[in-house]
């Protein structure tokens, strides 16, 4: 072999030699696929949750701040802070139903994953708005009597929640105004057309009224202009009492009701406790705090992937006696100490 020959097959041998991969070289790039794999995994972790969006279907701006903190309180609890992972979306409807359906709608429209809705007018409205969304009922008239759930172990359908047992506390109610009022022979009865249960409402409050020897007055109210009239009315008639109906309209007139039946000398039951802290004389109603408690832990299940369907609507079970002294004293009426003292909350 000449020196030519030997030259080329020699640098031939060094051109694979330096070809070949080395060991250290294979080690870093292993090193470095696995850093990137792993950068990937904890940036996939990383990325923020979804914010579940809730939609509030309330009746007026004040439930916001008094019956809501509760919600959110019992919300934060869970683990759910606004801003973080939920947002809540408010809308309502003020005291006028004919605003519902849109409103509705719109909350629907918002992509929420749960709805909110607080009072029967609203549950029945996000229920005609929607079969796909969940909706939590906070508290309404009889649920399954009204037709928004088929059953109050099994639901079915889209909606939850609690359901009030207003009417059937109409009895009660009459009974602690008679103990007020021992010598009471007539009550007027406040409704509203704009309640779904109104109808149902004053029959159960006229048959009360026959077993205690009451005499019932329906006094209906139509809209905003015939509130100072009911209340001539009832005057006139020599109504020794009032009864309140429940209902956002009554709600959102919640202050001009309560002064007129100051002005009027006219003890007054009420159909929850918001009334009273506001001055009103008195009510016997579902502890609206809980069930807005309640509501909340609906919607946690809710968002961790239940089913409204599957889970049985509650009836309320903690009820207050509440009696606001102050008010008492305001219209000339002593209340006796045997009524007062079975009052949850005395309010002086």
């Amino acid at each position: 072999m000449n020196a030519f020959s030997s030259k080329f097959l020699s640098d031939n041998r060094k051109s694979a030699i330096q070809k070949r991969p080395r060991g250290p070289k294979w080690m870093e790039v292993f090193a470095i696929v696995v850093a990137l794999t792993m950068c990937g995994a904890r940036g996939e972790a990383q990325q923020p949750k979804k914010v579940a969006r809730i939609g509030f279907l309330g009746n007026t701006q004040s439930t916001f701040t008094i019956d809501m903190k509760t919600f959110r309180e019992r919300l934060h609890g869970l683990g759910y802070i606004e801003g973080q992972n939920i947002t809540i979306e408010y809308r309502s409807w003020e005291g006028k139903a004919e605003r519902l359906p849109e409103l509705a709608a719109e909350v629907v429209r918002l992509n929420c994953d749960v709805i909110v809705s607080a009072g029967t007018e609203a549950a029945e409205a996000a229920k005609s708005a929607t079969k796909t969304v969940p909706v939590v009922m906070v508290f309404g008239a009889d649920a399954v009597r009204l037709g928004i759930v088929a059953d109050l172990a099994r639901p079915g359908g889209n909606v939850t929640g609690l359901t009030s047992i207003s009417s059937e506390l109409i009895g009660k109610r009459l009974e602690l105004l008679k103990e007020v009022i021992p010598k009471l022979s007539r009550v007027g009865f406040l409704w509203s057309p704009s309640n779904p249960d109104a109808d149902y409402n004053v029959k159960e409050a006229e048959t009360v009224g026959r077993s205690l020897r009451l005499g019932v007055q329906s006094l209906e109210v139509k809209g905003p202009d015939d509130i100072e009239g009911v209340f001539e009315v009832a005057t006139k008639r020599r109504a020794g009492a009032l009864l309140m109906s429940g209902g956002g309209f009554f709600a959102f007139h919640q202050k001009r009701l309560i002064e007129l039946a100051a002005k009027s000398r006219l003890p007054a039951m009420y159909n929850n406790i918001r009334y009273v802290e506001a001055g009103g004389l008195m009510t016997y109603a579902e502890d609206r705090a809980y069930q807005y408690r309640r509501a909340a832990e609906y919607v946690d299940k809710i968002l961790k992937g239940a089913k409204p369907a599957d889970l049985p609507v509650e009836r309320s079970k903690k009820f207050e006696f509440v009696v606001n002294l102050k008010t008492a004293k305001q219209i000339g009426l002593t209340i006796p100490p045997n009524v007062l003292v079975r009052a949850d909350r005395v309010i002086k």
